[in-house]
């Protein structure tokens, strides 16, 4: 139940619309008068308010102008008998959502109200999704200074002034679409916003262009379509009011649609009709509605062997992959992750209520030595660990859930001298990779453990699970079933 709230000072006409909108269901608040409003949304709070630009020598636009100073996200409406262009548009610019000209029609008032208040309810799950949307990236900011990380963002920073055409412009080619490929946790959504906030920063001072985050992996199957695109008053059997959708709501922003390779196959038509056109149909309708905005769409799994498994279409897959960026996995971005867990640390440290925190000279080789399949994602929450629950101002190796890694053997350990007298490499018979003695290495480590993954990986002081990617890597399974037979 809505909570309204609606200024009249002529009696008759605020009984006759406080009664219509009790009868559809809301809870109506009356005031007579700007002192007597004012008081009444100290007291409350509410989701829409109604008010007359003229009450008696007040006027119902500074009550808005005071409630927006004041932070109010409902919706504002105003009456008057006066409506014309000019009157509209001072009124949007205190503060109104929409304006009524007077005399109001019960009915359309009725249906005006239902759709300001949907409107309403989307806008302020998108503010909620995108605050936590924002709290998330928050914690895997475009931090990193290696050559590839560098690299991609360069190539971020390009894409994005890709202009977006209108649809309407006859030059318009479709709407610009990018492609974000890697694995999970690499920070696709991070370098989507990145994408969206450079295409933003020159968009006039006062203008926020929106950005719409979509998790298409996480709408269930039957409701997707009607979340893309909205549906239309009657379209199914609880629809009893219009609803925009979320490329209605992207206009002039940004639509992220994450995990792409997920969207229904019988969807993925209406996609690329949006997508080449920028054009689409609301559920249950029958009037092409246009869209301007720009399409970023991330995937972590193998889109061309989705198309050769007949799983996405091939002609959506080309449309979308017009620019296409991979992301590095944090394995190959050197130095990165240690730079992200020491820039972390405090700003965790301070939310978690703990002294100033720092990293061991041990937990600093763990982190680079990690293979980190889980990528950003897996450090912030190891980190986040760390922050809560290591005992000491000095976090460790077993803080971040990572076994200790061997000393640097800069340091020189009996061990790393003796390999480095002995083994010798005889280069006039032409090159050696360090993946092809890495593989030797650990082709003998496992025979000498008799395949044993654990003993081997510590032989030659390396984490179980960078042993273990290594091994799918170099395609050893096979010595380590041979090894273990024998």
């Amino acid at each position: 139940m809505a909570k309204l709230l609606v200024i009249e000072d002529e009696p008759n006409l605020r009984f006759a619309i406080r009664q219509t909108l009790v009868k559809a269901g809301h809870d109506v608040a009356e005031a007579e008068t700007l002192a007597a409003a004012r008081t009444l949304v100290r007291e409350h709070n509410y989701d829409l308010i109604l008010t007359d630009v003229m009450l008696g020598l007040d006027n119902g636009l500074d009550l808005l102008q005071e409630l927006r100073a004041d932070g109010f996200e409902g919706v504002a409406v105003v009456m008057t008998a006066h409506a014309s262009i000019e009157a509209a548009v001072a009124a949007m610019r205190q503060g109104a959502d929409d304006y009524l000209q007077k005399p109001l029609s019960m009915e359309e008032l009725k249906l005006q109200v239902q759709r300001w208040l949907e409107q309403r309810r989307m806008a302020s799950r998108l503010r909620l999704y995108e605050r936590l949307e924002r709290a998330r990236d928050h914690e895997q900011e475009l931090l990193g200074s290696s050559q590839a990380w560098k690299h991609a963002l360069a190539i971020a920073e390009r894409l994005a002034h890709v202009p977006i055409h209108h649809p309407t412009d006859a030059a318009g080619d479709g709407l610009p679409t990018i492609l974000l490929l890697g694995e999970t946790g690499v920070g696709k959504g991070v370098l989507a916003r990145y994408i969206h906030a450079c295409a933003s920063s020159t968009v006039r001072k006062g203008d926020t262009p929106p950005f719409v985050h979509v998790n298409c992996a996480a709408i269930p199957s039957n409701l997707v379509e009607g979340e893309l695109f909205g549906h239309e008053r009657g379209a199914f059997t609880d629809a009893k009011d219009p609803r925009p959708g979320l490329f209605e709501l992207a206009d002039g922003g940004t639509i992220f649609l994450d995990e792409i390779g997920e969207m229904p196959l019988e969807l993925q038509s209406k996609l690329l009709l949006v997508v080449e056109k920028g054009v689409f149909r609301r559920v249950g309708g029958t009037r092409e509605r246009r869209v301007a905005a720009r399409v970023i769409a991330a995937s972590n799994q193998d889109l061309t062997a989705r198309c050769a498994q007949g799983a996405f279409r091939r002609d959506l897959f080309y449309r979308l992959s017009a620019f296409t960026l991979t992301l590095p996995p944090l394995r190959d971005r050197q130095g990165d992750a240690v730079e992200i867990a020491r820039a972390m640390l405090p700003r965790l440290a301070r939310r978690y209520g703990r002294a100033p925190l720092t990293l061991s000279d041990s937990s600093t080789r763990a982190i680079a030595a990690h293979n980190w399949p889980g990528n950003v994602r897996e450090l912030v929450n190891a980190m986040q660990r760390a922050a809560m629950l290591s005992t000491t101002d000095i976090v460790e190796p077993h803080d971040l859930g990572l076994a200790a890694a061997p000393p640097d053997p800069s340091e020189g350990s009996p061990t790393a001298d003796h390999a480095g007298s002995d083994l010798r490499f005889d280069f006039t018979r032409g090159t050696h990779t360090a993946e092809a003695v890495e593989r030797i290495l650990m082709i003998q480590a496992l025979e000498f453990t008799r395949g044993n993954v654990s003993k081997a990986a510590k032989l030659i002081g390396m984490q179980r699970s960078s042993f273990r990617y290594r091994i799918e890597r170099y395609n050893l399974e096979n010595h380590v079933k041979e090894f273990s037979r024998s």
